[in-house]
C-alpha cells in the first residue's frame, strides 16, 4: 500500500520526487525517503514520519543537479515505522537502491541465505532481501540481475531499482501490486504506483501488468514479460484527471472537498447513460449480452469496506427490481470459502482503487470458476477493469482523503444504474417504473449540492455534545441499515471513537445492553416503508435514556418530541435515501474529527488503496 515513484529525465530530480510522493502520501505515511544520484553516488534522505518531516531534512538538496531518482511514503508491513526501516534500501555496497511496494512472503529464507553468504541487513524489512538479492546476480547487467531476483521471489511487488553503475536508468517490476509508467513529450521517464503522482508533469501512461518489467531512461520505456523475456509493445493512455482536480482548492481538508464534490461525482457516473425521455439505461461496457443475462442465477457482490457497504445498499435494489437472488461477501472472506459459482452467476466486483488485493484475488477465482466479472470501479485501466469482462466507471476522479466519501456515493449511482439496466433487460419492471426510478436517480444530485451547506450547518450545530465520547451506535432499517454501517465506520476511521453499525431490529438481541444516559446513538428514520419499526427502535432507545441524534424527513415533527438532536433530509424517493443519509453521517464524521484535532485526510495506521492482504 505504499507509494513510490520514479523519474529520468531532464529535470531536476528532487523536486520531481517530493511532488510526487506528496500526491501519494494517502498511501503511506510512517516513513518517507529519496535517492537519487550525483557525480556516481547514490544520496539517501530518509525519515519516520509524514512527507514534511523529510523535507525539512532535505535542505538545499531540493537544487540538487541529479535528474535519476526514486521516491517512497511507507505504510508498514514488515519492521516498525522507524527511520532504519524506511526506504529507499540499500546493498551492501551502497551502490544499489530498491523502493517496494508489496509483501515478499519467502523473504525470511532469503534473508537467512544472504546472511550465510554474508550480506549484512540493517533493517527489519522485506523489502531489504531483493537489494542483496539483486546485489547477489548482479555483473555489469541490471535489468537480468533483477529479474534472475524476481524469479527467486514468492510474493506481490512494484519495484524500483537504481544502480551508481547504470547512470540514468530505472528498473520498474510488477506483480500483484500497482504500477504505472508515465512519458513526457519533451523527454522524461516516470513510474508511480498510482496516477495522481504522475498528473502534475503528464497525462500519458501506461499500465504495467502482472509479471512484467521495465527499463526505464530519459528518452525511452521498454517492457518485457518477467515470465517468457519477450518484448511487450504497448500504446500509452491519456488520462483526463488534471492535477488541479487533486488539490483542495481552499477546502480545509481533502475530505470535506471530496464531500462537497459528492453532486458532480454523481452527475459523471451517470452522465450519457440515461435516456431522459425513457429512462433507458445505456451500459455497452459492461459487454454482457441479452444471453448473458438471462441466465444468470444468481449474483455475488464482492467488495471491502466502504464498497461492501454500497455492495449491501445494492443488494436490496438488484432483488427488487432485477428480481435476482444476491449474496454479498467481504472480499478477504470470499477468496477463501467453498464457493458454489458456475457459468450462471455473475460476480460483480467494487472498488475505488480497481487494485484492491483480496477483491482481485476473489474476481480471479471467480473467473476461473466460469462466472462472468463485472466491476464498479474508479480508475480507468486499473487492474481490475483489465481482468473484468466488462465495467462501469464511476468518473468520481481522484479520491485523495482516505476516508472515501464520493467514491462511495458514486458506487451507489453506478450500482443503482447496473440495477436498472438489468431490470430493462429482464423486463421485470415496467416502462413507466423505469422512468420513475431513473429521474429519482437523475435528480439526486442536484438536491445534495443544494442542501449540503444546510446539513453541515445542522452537524456543527449538535457535535458539541459528542465530540468527546468514548463510543457511539449507529442505526438503520433497510436501506439505511448499511448506511449506519458506513457512517461508523467514517466516524472510527478519522476521529478514532469506537463506533458500530447495527440494524435496528437487531439492538435487543444484545446491542441495547450498552445503551445508558453516556451512549450516543445516530438513527436514520426517513420516513420509508419500515418509517413505523424504526420509531418503536427509537423509542426503545429513549426509554433506556440514550442520547440520540435523529436524521429524518422534513415535516416530521414527532422527532423533535424524541430527542432535541435531529437533522432534517428532504422527503425523496425512497430508494435515493442512502444516497442522500449518506451526506449528514459523512460531515458527523468530519465535524468530530476536526474537533477533535485528528488528522482527517490521513487517519493512522490507515492507507488508501490495500494493495497487500
Amino acid at each position: 500500500m505504499c507509494g513510490i515513484v520514479g523519474y529520468s529525465g531532464p529535470r531536476r530530480v528532487v523536486p520531481v520526487l517530493l511532488e510526487g510522493l506528496r500526491r501519494l502520501e494517502y498511501r503511506g505515511y510512517d516513513s518517507a525517503g529519496i535517492v537519487y544520484l550525483q557525480e556516481g553516488k547514490l544520496i539517501k534522505h530518509r525519515c519516520q514520519g509524514k512527507l514534511s518531516n523529510l523535507e525539512a531534512i532535505i535542505g538545499d538538496a531540493i537544487i540538487a543537479p541529479s535528474t535519476c531518482g526514486l521516491g517512497h511514503t511507507r505504510w508498514a508491513t514488515h519492521g516498525a515505522p522507524t527511520t532504519i526501516n524506511a526506504h529507499p534500501h540499500s546493498d551492501c555496497t551502497g551502490d544499489l537502491v530498491v523502493i517496494h511496494n508489496g509483501i515478499i512472503e519467502n523473504y525470511h529464507s532469503l534473508r537467512e541465505e544472504l546472511k550465510a553468504k554474508g550480506h549484512t541487513f540493517t533493517s527489519e524489512t522485506d523489502t531489504e532481501v531483493l537489494a542483496h538479492l539483486i546485489e547477489e546476480y548482479l555483473e555489469t547487467d541490471l535489468y537480468a540481475a533483477v529479474c534472475k531476483a524476481l524469479g527467486r521471489v514468492e510474493g506481490s511487488y512494484a519495484l524500483g531499482v537504481l544502480w551508481a553503475g547504470m547512470p540514468g536508468t530505472l528498473i520498474a517490476a510488477r506483480n500483484q501490486s500497482p504500477l504505472v509508467l508515465g512519458l513526457h513529450e519533451e523527454g522524461g521517464s516516470f513510474m508511480a504506483s498510482d496516477i495522481p503522482a504522475l498528473l502534475p508533469f503528464t497525462n500519458q501512461v501506461i499500465f504495467l501488468e502482472d509479471m512484467e518489467i521495465a527499463i526505464l531512461n530519459e528518452n525511452s520505456r521498454q517492457i518485457f514479460s518477467l515470465t517468457t523475456g519477450e518484448k511487450v509493445e504497448r500504446k500509452a493512455e491519456t488520462i483526463l484527471w488534471n492535477a488541479a482536480m487533486a488539490e483542495k482548492a481552499g477546502y480545509k481538508h481533502f475530505m470535506l472537498k471530496e464531500i462537497f464534490e459528492q453532486p458532480q461525482a454523481i452527475t459523471n457516473t451517470i452522465a450519457g447513460r440515461i435516456n431522459p425521455a425513457t429512462g433507458e439505461v445505456s451500459l455497452p461496457e459492461v459487454n454482457l449480452t441479452a444471453a448473458d443475462i438471462a441466465g444468470i442465477e444468481r449474483i455475488f457482490l464482492v467488495a471491502c469496506g466502504t464498497s461492501w457497504h454500497a455492495a449491501l445498499v445494492a443488494k436490496y435494489w438488484i432483488e427488487r427490481y432485477a428480481r435476482i437472488p444476491v449474496e454479498v461477501d467481504i472480499a478477504s472472506e470470499f477468496r477463501y470459502r467453498h464457493l458454489l459459482i458456475n457459468e450462471r452467476v455473475l460476480t460483480i466486483s467494487i472498488s475505488q482503487s480497481g487494485e484492491t488485493a483480496d477483491t482481485l484475488a476473489g474476481i480471479r477465482i471467480a473467473k476461473k470458476m466460469g462466472s462472468k466479472v463485472v466491476t464498479i470501479c474508479n480508475v480507468v485501466g486499473s487492474t481490475m477493469t483489465r481482468e473484468a469482462d466488462g465495467v462501469v466507471y464511476t468518473h468520481a476522479g481522484p479520491e485523495i482523503g482516505v476516508a472515501s466519501t464520493k467514491a462511495f456515493i458514486s458506487q451507489l449511482a453506478a450500482l443503482f444504474l447496473f440495477t436498472l439496466y438489468l431490470s430493462q433487460q429482464k423486463k421485470t419492471i415496467s416502462t413507466e417504473k423505469q422512468l420513475e426510478l431513473s429521474q429519482a436517480l437523475v435528480g439526486i444530485a442536484p438536491l445534495i449540492e443544494q442542501q449540503l451547506p444546510l446539513i453541515q450547518k445542522q452537524i456543527g450545530g449538535l457535535i458539541e455534545s459528542f465530540y468527546d465520547c468514548r463510543d457511539f451506535l449507529f442505526v438503520g432499517r433497510g436501506l439505511s441499515f448499511p448506511i449506519a454501517l458506513e457512517g461508523a465506520l467514517k466516524l472510527k476511521e478519522i476521529s478514532y471513537i469506537h463506533a458500530e453499525g447495527y440494524a435496528s431490529g437487531e439492538l435487543k438481541h444484545g446491542p441495547i445492553a450498552l445503551i445508558d444516559k453516556d451512549m450516543p446513538i445516530l438513527a436514520l428514520v426517513p420516513q420509508d416503508e419500515v418509517y413505523q419499526k424504526s420509531i418503536s427502535n427509537v423509542e426503545e432507545i429513549k426509554a433506556r435514556q440514550g442520547r440520540l441524534i435523529l436524521i429524518g424527513s422534513e415535516g416530521d415533527s414527532h422527532l423533535r418530541n424524541i430527542t432535541d438532536d435531529v437533522v432534517y433530509l428532504p422527503k425523496i424517493h425512497d430508494d435515493m435515501n442512502p444516497i442522500l443519509y449518506t451526506v449528514p453521517a459523512q460531515l458527523l464524521a468530519y465535524e468530530i474529527a476536526t474537533r477533535r484535532g485528528c488528522d482527517v485526510d490521513q487517519p493512522r495506521n490507515l492507507a488508501k488503496s490495500v494493495t497487500v492482504e
